[in-house]
């Protein structure tokens, strides 16, 4: 690939195919490559305006005759916190989150299983080897890290280290003035803690420690129920026709 070519990015659009999020809908995607240095830069650009990255691609929809595909940033800087969140965040607080480098583990793998099996049994990514997940995690041109949630293990006192059961994972892109989840998963068995919303809930702390603009939550689609829980982090802004405006 040349340097003209990364300078200015060809654009694909994908097959038409079935839409995972709404019934009787199918599906297109526009996408170009994220390689070489100027990857990040790119990618910043791009996910202002709507993209997301898998590996060493971005992408958008681009559906004929419909929009439903919104993508959402949660506004660091007004979010506030629920009671119903603030008990989420209590019922964790034995939790040990550690930032790793973007490099697999056959532990988290298992885990991804786990909560594949459970959650998506019916999709595509169960079907994923440890190669694909490897793959996944590894291939990325872009600030990229894993944050592994960790039971504290009694023997770890309060040296905020812990060897204990891994029990959540988050693949996570910094961008410039923003974090973007890219992927994340957790113990299936462990509906009382609620942990997919712990895990946004510690991107939002974490960004506010590092003085970050937003947090991207990948897309939102209103009437799709595996995608009603985002819209629960106000203040929330969707790409729109206009501009990020309010998701009220």
């Amino acid at each position: 690939m040349t340097s003209h070519t990364l300078d200015q990015p060809q654009f694909y659009l994908t097959a038409s195919q079935t839409c995972p999020y709404l019934e009787g809908k199918m599906e297109r995607k526009i996408f170009t490559y994220l390689v070489g240095e100027n990857a990040p830069h790119l990618n910043d650009l791009l996910s202002a305006g709507g993209f997301r990255r898998s590996q060493t691609i971005a992408y958008r929809p681009a559906c004929d005759g419909c929009q439903a595909c919104l993508s959402v940033r949660v506004l660091v800087s007004q979010f506030t916190y629920s009671r119903s969140f603030t008990r989420v965040l209590n019922r964790n607080k034995d939790l040990i989150a550690s930032i790793k480098p973007a490099v697999p583990t056959s532990e988290q793998y298992s885990l991804f299983q786990q909560y594949l099996q459970s959650r998506h049994g019916d999709g595509g990514m169960v079907e994923m080897s440890m190669n694909d997940y490897a793959a996944m995690v590894e291939e990325s041109h872009i600030d990229t890290m894993l944050i592994e949630y960790r039971l504290r293990d009694v023997d770890s006192g309060i040296t905020g280290q812990s060897s204990g059961e891994l029990i959540a994972v988050a693949l996570t892109d910094h961008l410039g003035d923003t974090t973007s989840m890219v992927y994340s998963f957790f113990r299936p068995d462990m509906d009382k803690r609620s942990l997919g919303t712990f895990i946004i809930l510690d991107h939002i702390q974490r960004a506010v420690k590092e003085g970050l603009d937003y947090v991207y939550l990948g897309y939102w689609v209103k009437h799709s129920p595996k995608m009603a829980y985002k819209a629960r982090f106000q203040p929330l802004e969707f790409l729109g026709n206009h501009g990020w405006e309010p998701l009220e």
